[in-house]
């Protein structure tokens, strides 16, 4: 009786155990798992091809604008920057840059040492007034980037409520009965001379108005107009300021280059160790 019992139990200690183990498999947490992202092989490369040959729309084709999109936009270090003033449609300005706009974006983007060099560029070298002509003379500063910078101003006159005073005719011509107002806008944009693209344009608006009597009110306008500008100069040099750093803060990481120039391994060892030398037998 004694050996019979231990074998009728075996079987239920069995079932005990299979059911404990099923228990323990349902107890366990249920996790959902996802496979990693695919992504690829190597970033797009920089774009080092002008695309724009005529200075006209249209002449880009579907191919070249997919690669100027896909490219990476960044700052090259190194690089040299020209900042010339221009004119409307971005051609050369003729005239003698007389602000102080272009002095105080020199200064401002040579203090930042994100370029090799910085220089204003003078228009009355001979040059076509257009982007190809643009190219040409920043090729001559051997610039790979120009900043185009322009402004330009919308005026208005009218007679205020002291107009009452030309009823007088004498009083008319003393008192403050002319309001002038004057609207403009600031305007700098990189120009990147390789590829014939547009890194970024930033705008600095500016107004003001004054009452003034009817003597030389285009000389009171001019002074105005360079008040402004001076004014907005400096907020209109942080904005560029601040491009030029995140552009550069985009720049694609360098290569390890040592292990490039490394020795392989296949290399004879007889190359280092010299001339082989002849022993006598």
């Amino acid at each position: 009786m004694n050996r019979i019992a231990p074998l009728r139990l075996a079987p239920l200690a069995a079932l005990a155990l299979l059911a404990t183990a099923c228990g323990a498999a349902q107890r366990a947490p249920l996790e959902a798992s996802m496979k990693p992202m695919a992504l690829a092989d190597a970033p797009p490369a920089p774009l080092q091809k002008n695309h724009f040959q005529q200075d006209r729309m249209g002449t880009v084709s579907e191919q070249a604008m997919r690669e100027i999109l896909a490219s990476p936009v960044f700052l090259e270090e190194g690089a040299r920057l020209g900042i010339v003033p221009v004119a409307t449609r971005y051609e050369l300005d003729q005239d003698v840059p007389l602000t102080r706009v272009t002095g105080r974006l020199n200064d401002e983007l040579t203090s930042t040492g994100l370029f090799e060099v910085v220089s204003e560029v003078t228009t009355d070298w001979p040059g076509t007034r257009s982007i190809a002509g643009l190219r040409e003379l920043a090729t001559r500063y051997r610039s790979e980037y120009l900043l185009l910078y322009r402004h330009r101003f919308v005026d208005r006159s009218r007679v205020n409520g002291w107009g009452w005073a030309y009823m007088t005719i004498i009083g008319g011509l003393f008192v403050p009965s002319q309001t002038i107002e004057s609207a403009g806008v600031l305007e700098a944009t990189l120009f990147d001379v390789k590829t014939g693209t547009l890194l970024f344009t930033v705008f600095e608006r500016v107004h003001d108005e004054a009452d003034h009597t009817v003597w030389h009110n285009d000389v009171k306008l001019r002074r105005m107009q360079e008040k402004l500008l001076d004014d907005a100069t400096r907020s209109l040099a942080d904005q560029v300021v601040g491009q030029m750093r995140r552009l550069a803060a985009a720049r694609p990481e360098k290569k390890d280059e040592a292990v490039a120039a490394a020795p392989t391994r296949e290399a004879p060892a007889l190359a280092e160790a010299g001339p082989a030398q002849i022993v006598a037998p």
